[in-house]
């Protein structure tokens, strides 16, 4: 059985000596035959892996299946017996928790990243008292000697720490991160429980541990910082493992994943999305094994009951008999539970669901944001984006009627009811109610048989909606919030943040109940993967003022990645001037000067096109060639006899899978560079024209 070790609030690094020089050591971290239960619940059942340096793994499975746990017993918060979690020497792992409580510490914001190195700076500051010592002490004394060993034994463990780059390591951190220069000074036990979750993380990045176990760091992110936390990942030496319930971030960030199901470990090659796939085949080919397993059992013991009985049979029976009692018997894998539910059909309502218009918002001399406008119509579905502190919390609780704007009006279209899923709502649930009575207390007409129906379809089933508040997991109040919401129709979805603490698969079933939703959505989510499949409409709100963009999240970031590029052409983009000559006539002079800075023109504008064309070449070579192999395998797959070779037909999706991805970035490539080109072209056709 494990036992529990007493852990900090900030961060819980498990530290072995030498820290310092961790990155030189070959660093492995591996779990044997763990096997742990609580009660009649097998959590663990003789699970062993393996951590090789710099792998990048992702940590998946339902809400439950001890994904937290063994992450903590990876840490070293969790004891377990011995030899069941080896570690090297030198081998540091840090771990990021879901949730922070407050801190007490008076350092700024600065100060707690800065401790981070508090290792090396201690060093440092020994260094430079050793350096002032040997300034005072005569070079003959014997103590000269001894405090030059000390200077370069320092010195030697100072290498490599980047000690004299540590705070444009903090700054850029911080800044990543989402935190600005202001911030700096700034009292950290002010931070509310989101920023102290990224004070955390910035902590963790800044130690430069062997392996990085973090659980759920995206939750308190938003998309920019988001963004930045995957770039940095992707160039980090450390290992990584990571719970998230991202799609996206564990794609873009993972290349193993660790499934827990059950009890058992399961490893899969490649990130979430190749995992699914995987999975999906694995599951198939075990199907179809156990199927002709059992129909070869089936047809064995007849053969034993229809010649039992005849002696010039009993060789061939007795044959038989022993052959199914050595038969590897295949067991299929046991299938999770899921959240299995729909909305209820939108009532009918005018064309315009929702009209938002000049609505600004301040608290103090702190303005959220002004002149804030935008409409929705019936069936519309919109995100809404921007940094932590923007406003889109303040804009979903003004839009549900929990707060007055200060200026500017919120119409609700005709005959258009509103449902609002808050942030925190899981966290308002009242803790003395149970499951059932917390559902029942909005549930108007609704029969006890019929809560329990639905509060069924969110995994409370039997006893387990008798359960307190109290008592439940995060996941857990939120799938309760959830299915309160979804009790009374509604025309209009109000959410922020609905996916926190729900796992994969109940994300991918209120993700498709969404899609499949007829009424109107507002959706504030950090999760990328989980609204890009539904919305069709996404509003940023930057600088205190909001933007529609049409399309969904990816639609939304090609955009602004091509207003970023143009913006840049913009700034380069010649003046239109044309030098003169005094000495020549006056009419000759205009026309040589225009011709000179028709050329002039000319050229720059085929400098400023020059690193678009071949972009677009390459980019347009590409999809032709992909296009080709597309087409290719789309015949592969209409032939009926690829499907009775499972691995050919596994490899054939997979690529047919990635093929459609790789069309997709080039698309976007050919139509970033192709925007350029016609900017440009669009610019200098008027100074030619002139």
């Amino acid at each position: 059985m494990a036992r529990r070790r007493d852990a900090l609030w900030y961060i819980s690094i498990f530290r072995l000596p030498n820290r310092l020089n961790h990155l030189q050591t070959i660093h492995m971290l591996s779990v044997n035959k763990l096997d742990i239960s609580y009660g009649e619940k097998h959590l663990f059942r003789e699970i062993s892996a393996r951590i090789n340096p710099n792998e990048r793994i992702g940590l998946v499975g339902v809400n439950g299946a001890g994904k937290s746990t063994l992450m903590k017993i990876m840490a070293g918060l969790i004891e377990t017996d011995s030899g069941v979690v080896s570690r090297p020497r030198n081998f540091t792992v840090a771990y990021l928790p879901q949730e922070a409580t407050a801190l007490t510490s008076e350092r700024t914001l600065y100060q707690e990243a800065e401790t981070a190195f508090a290792e090396a700076l201690v060093l440092q500051k020994d260094l430079e008292a050793i350096n002032r010592q040997l300034a005072s002490v005569d070079p003959a004394h014997p103590e000269f000697s001894a405090l030059l060993k000390r200077q370069g034994e320092i010195q030697h463990r100072l290498e490599g720490t980047d000690i004299y780059r540590v705070r444009s390591e903090i700054e850029k951190i911080l800044l990543g991160l989402g935190f600005r220069e202001r911030d700096f000074d700034r009292p950290s036990r002010e931070l509310s429980g989101g920023w102290l979750m990224r004070l955390m993380l910035a902590r963790l990045l800044l130690a430069r541990p062997s392996l990085l176990l973090l659980d759920e760091p995206t939750n308190h992110l938003d998309l920019d910082s988001l963004t930045w936390l995957e770039e940095f990942l992707t160039t980090c030496e450390s290992g990584l493992v990571i719970i998230s319930h991202d799609r996206t971030f564990l794609d873009r960030t993972t290349s193993i994943t660790w499934e827990l199901s059950l009890g058992r470990l399961t490893i899969y090659k490649g990130n979430y999305s190749k995992y699914v796939e995987e999975k999906e085949v694995r599951l198939a080919v075990e199907r179809a094994a156990y199927a002709n397993q059992q129909a070869q059992i089936r047809q064995t013991m007849r053969f034993v009951q229809r010649f039992r009985a005849k002696s010039t049979k009993a060789k061939q029976v007795q044959s038989r008999v022993r052959q199914l009692s050595k038969m590897d018997r295949i067991e299929l894998s046991e299938s999770e539970q899921e959240v299995a539910f729909r909305f209820p059909p939108a009532a009918d309502c005018g064309r315009q669901a929702l009209t938002v218009q000049d609505i600004a918002k301040s608290y103090g001399a702190l303005d959220v944001f002004r002149n804030l406008s935008f409409e929705m119509q019936r069936g519309d579905k919109l995100a809404v984006v921007g940094v932590n502190g923007a406003g889109k919390s303040t804009l979903m609780k003004i839009l549900a009627g929990l707060l007055r704007p200060d200026q500017g009006v919120v119409r609700l279209g005709h005959n258009v009811n509103l449902s609002y899923f808050g942030q925190h709502q899981a966290q308002e649930l009242h803790p003395d109610y149970t499951v059932l009575e917390t559902v029942a207390a909005v549930a108007g007409d609704m029969t006890v048989t019929q809560a329990r129906s639905l509060l069924g379809a969110f995994l409370f089933r039997g006893d387990d909606v008798d359960k307190k508040i109290r008592v439940l997991s995060g996941g857990e109040k939120s799938r309760v919030a959830l299915a309160r919401m979804i009790v009374t129709p509604a025309n209009l979805l109000v959410l922020d943040e609905p996916t926190n603490h729900l796992d994969m698969n109940s994300q991918e079933v209120l993700q498709e109940a969404m899609r499949q939703y007829d009424g109107a959505i507002i959706v504030v989510s950090h999760n990328r993967y989980f609204v890009n499949c539904f919305v069709n409409k996404v509003l940023e709100i930057r600088n205190g003022r909001a933007s529609l963009f049409e399309g969904n999240i990816d639609d939304y970031l090609v955009k602004l990645e091509e207003e970023r590029l143009l913006a840049a052409v913009d700034t380069k983009l010649p003046a239109k001037t044309a030098p003169t000559a005094a000495d020549q006539p006056a009419e000759k002079q205009r026309g040589k000067a225009a011709r000179q800075a028709q050329a002039q023109i000319r050229q720059e504008k085929s400098k400023k096109l020059a690193p678009h064309r071949p972009a677009v070449e390459a980019a347009e070579a590409e999809i032709e060639r992909l296009e080709a192999r597309k087409k290719v395998l789309e015949q592969k797959l209409a032939d009926p006899e690829l499907y009775r070779d499972q691995a050919a037909f596994a490899e054939c999706s997979r690529e047919y899978g990635d093929l459609d991805r790789r069309l997709a970035r080039q698309y976007a490539k050919w139509e970033t560079a192709q925007a350029a080109i016609e900017k440009i072209e669009a610019e200098f056709a008027e100074q030619l024209d002139g």
